[in-house]
């Protein structure tokens, strides 16, 4: 019994002795390394190329920095732009004539609804759409008499039993 009691002792006296030792704390990776600081390295200041200096303008030459930030932008990702290329080629004016692409419909929404089955727009307040709460054409529901609701369900349940279609127990 005194032999395990002593071996018992042994293992933390170790490791507190290890623990004092600075040798044992950098094996352990217990102390922290601070860098040293002859061993860091300066860096050069920065410099600026020799050839990359402000070009002279050119006397009577168009001020780019006026120009639209667009067509910069355009300028800077495409080159120059001439102007013919931005006019439609012959194909494409031929295109666009036929597709009607420079003629528009003022009244092209009313014509739309009354193709689409006599829509008629309702430009009340989606709140008043809903709920009814600003007082506009409609109201917020009809009440339903829940006698007669019940009657009504029951009656269209006769039915459609009668017929076979759906049963619904109560």
């Amino acid at each position: 019994m005194y032999i395990k009691t002593k071996y018992l002792w042994v293992l933390p006296l170790t490791v507190l002795l290890l623990a004092g030792c600075s040798g044992a704390k950098e094996t352990l990776g217990l102390e922290r390394q601070a860098p040293d600081e002859f061993k860091v390295l300066k860096r050069a200041p920065l410099e600026q190329p020799p050839n990359f200096t402000l070009r002279p303008p050119k006397p009577g030459a168009e001020r780019p920095q006026e120009q639209e930030p667009s067509v910069q932008a355009k300028q800077s990702v495409f080159g120059n732009i001439t102007a013919s290329a931005s006019e439609p080629t012959s194909a494409e004016a031929i295109l666009l004539r036929d597709a009607q692409a420079g003629i528009s419909d003022p009244n092209i929404r009313e014509k739309i609804d009354s193709e689409a089955g006599g829509v008629q727009s309702d430009n009340r307040p989606v709140a008043d759409k809903i709920l009814g709460v600003f007082g506009g054409k409609g109201s917020a529901g009809d009440v339903i008499d829940p006698v007669e609701e019940s009657a009504r369900i029951k009656e269209q349940a006769i039915t459609q039993t009668q017929s076979g279609e759906i049963t619904i127990s109560e």
